[in-house]
């Protein structure tokens, strides 16, 4: 039986028995569901679990009741209760929820939006932004003007091979013909094409005339910020499967490599990894909003890649949680790039970025949102060549799970950080840390001092031994009250001083954050005055007198 996702929720059925009954929760859930892409909650399942209690039975006027008390308690929600066996003989409700045309709500006026495998609150002009990504049709299923035979017919063809080829395609589906995989993909309707269809099967005149099919810009630039080169694909020539391809073959700079010491000897490492970029491109080109015109820029910098994308993020997914929020923008061509195996599975696209870039040295990517864009920045340079090493001789030890590699290559960039700042660079709750850091300590490759909130992590000495990365000074390690104690000499000997002032003379290796830490902490204490805001602020002991 499915686990929680993005269109499967549990729920005890003690929420809809017994003298309180929590209605307001399952209708929470409902428009969740009906506001995003539909889903189903299974009721009478416990969590943790994947079968309901053995001798489980559903009282047959409960179903009734479920139907009436949610249309009692919701707006523009379709829903339907059904009661169900599992292979243990229990029986659970599975309520079915349709995808609204229109936005839903409670009665009492409170809208939620189903993002990963979360209900989250939809607040303020939010509400506004949720009404405007929710047409009444999808765009991808409205009618193109095009006749149904109207595809470029090497377009269709390849795409007929490319299915029946694909491992990620049941069996049953490779058996339609051509015409039938039109329909089974919503690629047309009737006796016309979707705009889906025109999108990635129609001829390059009808591509254009849709109006927002996607307009690549790749512009390479100089130390001095200068543009030196140019790529342009805005004929509409191209459907976005074919773009995906075209740009990693036309742009060169892509399959430059460096080289990285490894002991006594070199080897080359690429100066963009393949499968991030090709990522970054899924995402620009699957995420991006089709009711809304903009070139995707792919701006090449000496040290940087960027790929600025018109658009915001979809409703509920931001930079600070694009690591565990998913919900799909486009729904039908998320799914034609995911049986083509041209995408990582739902929600798993960032993870291996953050995994293929960590694992090599490199920073975690940047995400930006502006009022109508949003800009993904990765890094050339290998900050540190060694952890290429260690990351490559610790998962092939241990078999490290992704999220494993993940907190690894964060800890071994970062020399060692509090349980709250390790947090903060996996986007997760304190609390759900165990689950990110999984095996390491078992194995030794991650050690730990202090507790609770105070816990530090940090990468394990004997595994930094032999890969060049174990060149910390103590100072990188200092205790807070030694810390302390060097900030006050500083200030007593340099009184007025700014904390970039203060950090390089205690020691530039010290993590500036702990530094930040001290001096507040001594503010606190009434030891330290603090004058001044910011990155302005100077500090200077507190007189005695």
């Amino acid at each position: 039986m499915t686990l929680e996702d993005q269109h499967t929720d549990r729920k005890s059925l003690r929420t809809v028995t017994g003298k309180n009954p929590h209605w307001d929760e399952i209708a929470k859930d409902c428009v969740c569901f009906a506001n995003s892409q539909g889903g189903r909650l299974l009721i009478g399942i416990e969590d943790n679990e994947t079968e309901p209690p053995a001798g489980q039975g559903i009282p047959p006027e409960l179903i009734d009741r479920l139907r009436k008390r949610i249309g009692e308690l919701t707006v523009n929600v379709q829903a339907l209760p059904s009661v169900r066996q599992a292979a243990n003989g229990a029986e659970f409700i599975e309520l079915l929820v349709d995808r609204s045309p229109s936005v839903a709500s409670t009665t009492d006026g409170r809208y939620f939006l189903r993002v990963g495998d979360t209900c989250q609150p939809v607040l303020g002009d939010d509400v506004l932004r949720l009404a405007n990504e929710r047409p009444g049709r999808p765009w991808e299923s409205m009618d193109a003007g095009a006749v149904r035979a109207a595809t470029d017919p090497a377009k269709f063809t390849d795409f007929v091979r490319a299915i029946r080829e694909s491992d990620r395609v049941k069996a049953s589906v490779k058996e339609k013909g051509p015409d039938e995989l039109l329909t089974h993909y919503g690629l047309a309707q009737g006796a016309t094409l979707t705009r889906l269809g025109v999108l990635l099967l129609g001829t390059m005149t009808d591509r254009r005339a849709l109006g927002t099919a996607p307009l690549v810009q790749a512009i390479k630039y100089d130390g001095l910020g200068q543009k030196i080169n140019k790529w342009v694909w805005d004929d509409c020539a191209l459907s976005p499967v074919e773009l995906l391809d075209a740009i990693w073959q036309e742009i060169s700079d892509f399959r430059e490599s460096q080289e990285v010491p490894e002991g006594m000897f070199r080897h080359s490492v690429p100066a963009y990894d393949e499968k991030v970029v090709r990522e970054l491109l899924v995402n620009a080109l699957v995420h991006r909003p089709y009711t809304q015109q903009g070139d995707i820029y792919l701006n090449l910098h000496p040290d940087r890649l960027e790929v600025v994308n018109p658009g915001r993020l979809p409703l509920g997914v931001t930079p600070r949680n694009i690591l565990h929020a998913s919900r799909r923008r486009n729904e039908g061509l998320a799914r034609i790039f995911h049986d083509l195996k041209l995408m990582e599975r739902e929600g798993s696209g960032f993870d291996l970025m953050y995994d293929r870039l960590l694992s090599q040295g490199r920073p975690a990517p940047l995400i930006e949102e502006g009022t109508d864009w949003v800009k993904v920045t990765i890094q050339r340079r290998i900050l540190k060549p060694e952890v290429i090493r260690l990351m490559t001789e610790a998962d092939a030890r241990f078999q490290l799970t992704q999220r494993e590699r993940i907190t690894l290559g964060i800890l071994t960039q970062s020399d060692d950080l509090l349980a709250g700042e390790l947090a903060e660079g996996l986007e997760t709750p304190v609390d759900a840390l165990t689950t990110w850091l999984g095996r390491l300590i078992e194995f030794g490759l991650v050690q730990t001092s202090g507790r609770t909130k105070g816990t530090r992590y940090f990468v394990s000495p004997d595994l930094l031994r032999g890969t060049g990365l174990a060149r910390m000074t103590s100072l990188k390690r200092i205790e807070a009250h030694r810390l302390e104690a060097l900030v006050r000499e500083d200030l007593k000997r340099y009184p007025k001083s700014q904390i970039g002032e203060i950090h390089s003379r205690i020691g530039p290796e010290i993590p500036r954050s702990r530094l930040k830490r001290a001096l507040a902490q001594l503010v606190d204490a009434n030891i330290v005055v603090m004058e001044g805001t910011l990155g302005g602020a100077r500090y200077h002991l507190r007189s005695q007198g």
